[in-house]
């Protein structure tokens, strides 16, 4: 009987802060073709919190599965799943809050799941067809984050240590470190291990040109 498969391929990409994770999922796009591929990531799903003032929220834990809202995903991507467009929450880092606007994602043959702890909600995991670990040393992993809060977060150096120190690490160590069992792929050396890609973009070709 031949494969009759029309649903996307929904391949989850999980990983540290900083692990390389924007790096695998640029390779996936690349290989597999633009049109092909719609990226849906997990912090976009960061709860309003416009309840509170600033400084309020600056000093929520942001590393926690209670600070998205993860539920909220997992309607997306059931509805890319049956072909419907979704329109997904755009989220201000600066500011630590939700904005009114909103992205359209379409359903495309692959749809890339993004995030440090999309692993670690059941609801989500059971939606993914190929599950991803980007794996990196947590010095290499601190440096990228660091690097990334300040020229694109708009974050001073003191705010990026501390928030890692407080709740990045220990986070990390309780929720993201763990969820790496549920891997179908461990993708070691961040994005750079060019073995591990290839057979990674081999294999999500292939799961693509079956749908």
């Amino acid at each position: 009987m031949s494969d009759t498969r029309t649903a996307p391929v929904i391949i989850g990409i999980a990983g540290g802060s900083g692990s390389g994770k924007t790096t695998v999922v640029r390779r996936l796009t690349s290989s597999l073709g633009d049109d092909q591929v719609s990226v849906l990531e997990h912090d976009r799903y960061y709860r309003d919190r416009s309840d509170l003032r600033l400084e309020e929220r600056a000093a929520l834990n942001y590393d926690h599965p209670d600070s998205l809202e993860t539920e909220m995903m997992v309607e997306h991507v059931k509805a890319l799943r049956a072909g419907h467009v979704v329109h997904a929450p755009q989220y201000d880092f600066a500011r630590h809050n939700r904005l009114e606007a909103r992205d359209i994602i379409q359903p495309r043959a692959a749809i890339i799941v993004e995030g440090i702890l999309i692993f670690a909600d059941a609801a989500l995991r059971a939606l993914m067809d190929v599950k991803v670990f980007v794996d990196a040393d947590d010095d290499t992993r601190f440096i990228r984050r660091l690097q990334r809060d300040i020229s694109e977060r708009g974050r001073t150096v003191p705010s990026v240590i501390d928030q890692y120190l407080g709740t990045v690490k220990p986070m990390h160590l309780e929720f993201v470190e763990p969820s790496k069992r549920y891997a179908d792929i461990i993708v070691p050396q961040g994005g750079h291990n060019d073995v591990a890609i290839d057979m990674l973009l081999t294999l999500a070709r292939g799961l693509v040109s079956r749908g």
